[in-house]
């Protein structure tokens, strides 16, 4: 599938870093490093706009390595960029961690995964099919 980017970063095009990868890295696209305090959030930019085909998005979500070694995640996780937004790619980073963590530009900060979505069409019913689980939530299933 081919997807319409404008590279307005310091950085080459997001890659795939093995064959079978399902994201593609995205780095930070920054003048001056920025430091992400505990318990912190901001909003780091990528320089990056694409255009995605119809019945398509694509999903910010963090990078495992960030995640567990420094703490730091992707609050909206996974944010999604509808097929029709053309702005900016901008990734909200949270520190989750007790320590101060540096992000200089250029750095690996989240991973981007394209997929299809389906929109829906509601159909008005009365009652809905029974299930094993009907109406059970959270734990239902148990601990096994």
């Amino acid at each position: 599938m081919k997807v319409k980017i404008i590279n307005g970063s310091h950085h080459s095009l997001p890659e795939y870093t093995t064959p079978q990868a399902a994201g593609l890295d995205l780095r930070a696209n920054l003048d001056n490093p920025v430091t992400l305090q505990p318990f912190q959030r901001m909003l780091i930019p990528t320089g990056l706009r694409i255009s995605l085909p119809l019945g398509y998005e694509a999903q910010v979500r963090p990078r495992s390595g960030l995640a567990l070694k420094k703490g730091i995640t992707v609050l909206n996780s996974p944010g999604t960029i509808d097929a029709d937004y053309r702005g900016e790619i901008g990734v909200i980073l949270a520190n989750l961690s007790q320590e101060v963590f540096l992000i200089n530009d250029g750095d690996r900060i989240a991973q981007m995964v394209i997929g299809r979505c389906e929109q829906a069409e509601w159909e008005p019913v009365e009652t809905l099919d029974e299930t094993e689980r009907g109406e059970g939530g959270f734990g239902h299933s148990g601990v096994k």
